[in-house]
């Protein structure tokens, strides 16, 4: 390629963000900040009110290994739930992967998110070498038996939900972008907002009211807007008191009386 006199920089000639890939099956790790930020607000807002907060366990970017006969064969799945296993492993230390020949329960939901290199996975849409570990698909549904299965497309802000039924995963038809999970008390839905100052359409968890749950940092702020919206009254009713006793005041000297102010 001929450059130009003078030179155009590397940010007009060189390959951008989005020429890039993202992603290297070779290397571990997050692939993109969407894969940091979006697991966080799940974990943030997931707190079904059927378990205790010390028997939920949830992770993201984790091995999580399967299959008591290839133990070394694991997915690293998104984002997932465990409901009825401690939080700490064996009570005491924070886990280095899910194991679940160990723990003795499978999760309970599963969350993939789209990207280009791994969509065709994570939809069942690729055909399984044999001589290969099974596909996300299969082993959420054939040999894990997850109940939910949730995929979140940011591009197109698409949320698909699949749900076990007998044998297969069957897709649910979603009401406003939103399903509501009864046994955990808790709804699954797109939400458009600002989440760690991003602006953009997330998937989170609503609560029996259709209200979205809360997250640590918006329950600080609620919490700081009920405290300044309560010492504004407390202000106002003193400025009230204190604007009745001035006309208490006046009124007594309209009358020649002196008030005893002491």
């Amino acid at each position: 390629m001929y450059q130009t006199d003078p030179p155009l920089s590397p940010k007009e000639t060189l390959p951008t963000m989005y020429d890039l890939p993202s992603e290297d099956p070779e290397e571990p790790g997050l692939p993109d900040q969407f894969h940091l930020l979006q697991p966080q607000l799940l974990t943030d807002t997931f707190c079904p009110p059927t378990y205790p907060s010390d028997q939920i366990f949830t992770a993201s970017d984790m091995n999580l290994y399967y299959d008591s006969r290839h133990p070394l064969w694991h997915k690293r799945p998104d984002w997932f739930a465990v409901l009825g296993v401690p939080y700490l492993y064996e009570n005491q230390d924070l886990r280095l992967s899910y194991v679940v020949w160990q723990e003795s329960i499978d999760p309970y939901i599963v969350v993939e998110l789209l990207s280009p290199g791994t969509e065709k996975e994570d939809l069942g849409q690729t055909l399984r070498n044999v001589e290969k570990p099974p596909g996300k698909w299969e082993v959420y549904e054939q040999v894990l038996r997850v109940p939910y299965y949730a995929i979140f497309d940011r591009y197109k802000s698409e949320f698909r939900l699949f749900q076990l039924n007998g044998a297969r995963y069957v897709e649910v038809t979603l009401s406003d972008s939103r399903f509501w999970i009864p046994d955990l008390e808790l709804g699954l839905g797109v939400w458009q907002g600002s989440y760690k100052n991003v602006e953009m359409p997330w998937l989170r968890w609503y609560d029996k009211d259709g209200n979205w749950v809360l997250t640590t940092a918006e329950q600080e702020r609620q919490r700081a807007e009920q405290e300044r919206q309560r010492a504004e009254q407390e202000r106002q009713k003193a400025e009230q008191e204190r604007q009745k006793t001035e006309r208490l005041i006046a009124q007594l000297r309209a009358l020649g009386v002196e008030p005893d102010l002491d």
